[in-house]
């Protein structure tokens, strides 16, 4: 049975993804800014396998500054507004193609949401690493900012219309 729970030191940290920059998170950072209040991991695990790590996300609060948010946005929020923001995103590529990115997308979303019921955010936000990345974010209704297509921003609107699907 598969299940998202926190990351914790009895997790394996053989995690390859084949993005070096997310595995090398995942190995050597992820708990450091776990124990410092950085960011917050959350692993895909198997109850057969409860120490592999299939998947994982990591979540932090942000502030952006709203001049960057796509104009008609823009304009309704203060100059910095908080936000929820997805950190980091990755599948073990022993696990790629079979729907494990959007169970951790989904989960995200969730817990995004969760903020936004206990304290203020405008949205949920993440850094696309490149273009084939924007594209995955774009099905979940993720929009580009203004000058950075790679920064997107799905607002807290659209974020409670895709998890009450």
């Amino acid at each position: 049975m598969l299940r998202i729970e926190a990351l914790g030191q009895h997790h394996r940290n053989r995690f390859d993804c084949g993005e070096e920059a997310l595995n090398r998170f995942l190995q050597t950072l992820a708990r450091q800014q776990q124990l410092k209040g950085i960011s917050k991991t959350f692993v895909l695990v198997d109850s057969a396998r409860p120490k592999t790590i299939m998947g994982f996300f990591s979540l932090a609060a942000c502030e952006v500054v709203s001049e960057n948010l796509p104009p008609e946005l823009a304009r309704k929020y203060p100059s910095k507004a908080p936000g929820a923001k997805l950190a980091r995103l990755a599948v073990g590529r022993k696990f790629q193609g079979q729907g494990y990115g959007q169970l951790l997308m989904v989960e995200a979303m969730k817990k995004a949401l969760l903020v936004a019921e206990n304290i203020g955010i405008i949205g949920f936000f993440v850094d696309a690493k490149h273009p084939a990345a924007r594209t995955y974010y774009e099905r979940f209704g993720f929009i580009s900012f203004r000058h950075e297509l790679l920064e997107m921003f799905l607002p807290l609107a659209t974020l409670r219309e895709a998890i009450d699907t």
